[in-house]
């Protein structure tokens, strides 16, 4: 079974969201949830590290790609840091990488 841990850490109307394991169908509602706390909240400004990330399918990027409407809808932003791996090919596959505010590719 997929096991995805998703750690917060909130600021002003910021916050930062460490993302760990696998993102995926089964996973994404876990982020899903909170990112909409967040929004509920009134943090739009939101920083996704993902350098703990194993994994991401198309469900897990279907949820940061919706968030990122949700919050740009709001005057926020979305972005993502650490991004390797499958993120990283993910992105560049589906062209993906500039619906975000910005992405920072992790140093190897």
């Amino acid at each position: 079974m997929a096991d995805l841990d998703v750690e917060v850490v909130r600021g002003e109307a910021r916050a930062l969201v460490r993302v760990t394991g696998d993102l995926d169908k089964l996973t994404a509602p876990l982020l899903k949830e909170s990112l909409a706390r967040l929004f509920a909240e009134g943090r739009v400004h939101i920083v996704i590290d993902a350098a703990l990330l194993d994994f991401c399918d198309s469900s897990g990027l279907w949820t940061l790609v919706e968030h990122q409407r949700r919050v740009a809808a709001h005057a926020g932003s979305l972005r993502l840091v650490g991004v390797q791996g499958v993120m990283r090919r993910v992105l560049e596959v589906t062209g993906l990488r500039n619906a975000f505010d910005g992405v920072a590719l992790a140093e190897l």
